[in-house]
């Protein structure tokens, strides 16, 4: 949908109008009233002296004093230094003019980054059941933080302990034998699936107990398994250095000595 066309200013006081209509709405840089009056007028004298005169009677600030106002409200609001100078960069304002108004303002108020991160994340979680560490790192960065001020905040927070990443948390939900049986299909010893599935954090305290289960249900046999791997292979047994290799890839897989030997002694046949 076409944006309708604003009516045109026929006097410098439409334009005064205009300016004042929009700055009740909320504080602009000059850029971004200028940008607004070109859509009254193109009549450049009329803006730059509504512009001059807005400026000149306190209506309107001038970019430093744009910043310094953003930015000691973004601080009363919980906002990091991070940011703070993207959306002001967003906004046209220069890198000094940002810069220099931050630091103004940090002085002036005592500002202390650490203090600020950990003040917005115990306002934001009462504990995070409800979360992930990744969620909590990426809003505490959207909101201008660093690494450091965000871990310095979670070690301040009284509920820290419930903080669990993404793979903790799906590892909560995973159905132990289903995954060893799953991983035993792909070709995997012992080893090997209980070493990935440690990587996925998944409680192991049930993992002995689980293999004999399934082994007495006659759901794996890791004997054939590994048999099975060499067989897909092209390894010259009776050559020492193929033996060797046959040996270390079966290793790899996560089958063990006696699984190993019974393959290749077996296949040597």
């Amino acid at each position: 949908m076409k944006q309708k066309p604003l009516r045109q200013a026929t006097t410098i006081d439409n334009v005064f109008s205009n300016a004042y209509w929009h700055l009740a709405q909320q504080d602009f840089t000059v850029n971004e009233i200028r940008t607004k009056l070109e859509r009254k007028t193109d009549n450049q004298q009329w803006i730059e002296t509504v512009i001059t005169q807005l400026v000149d009677n306190g209506y309107l600030k001038n970019d430093y004093e744009f910043a310094i106002r953003y930015c000691e409200l973004a601080f009363s609001n919980q906002l990091g230094k991070g940011a703070i100078k993207r959306k002001l960069q967003l906004r046209g304002l220069s890198i000094t003019d940002i810069d220099n108004a931050i630091e103004q303002v940090i002085e002036q108020q005592n500002i202390d980054y650490y203090a600020l991160a950990t003040s917005r994340l115990l306002s934001k979680f009462d504990d995070f059941h409800h979360t992930s560490r990744e969620k909590v790192f990426s809003q505490m960065t959207t909101k201008g933080f660093s690494r450091a001020e965000i871990e310095h905040a979670l070690a301040q927070h009284p509920q820290r302990d419930t903080l669990r990443s993404k793979l903790a948390i799906k590892a909560d939900k995973v159905d132990l034998k289903a995954e060893i049986i799953k991983l035993y299909k792909k070709g995997k010893g012992k080893t090997l699936i209980l070493q990935e599935l440690k990587q996925r954090l998944v409680d192991m305290s049930e993992f002995e107990d689980a293999l004999y289960q399934l082994e007495l249900a006659d759901e794996f046999d890791f004997y054939f398994s590994c048999k099975n791997e060499l067989a897909k292979k092209r390894y010259d047994l009776s050559d020492y250095k193929q033996k060797s290799k046959a040996y270390a890839y079966l290793s790899r897989k996560g089958f063990d000595s006696d699984q190993i030997k019974y393959a290749m002694s077996d296949e040597e046949k």
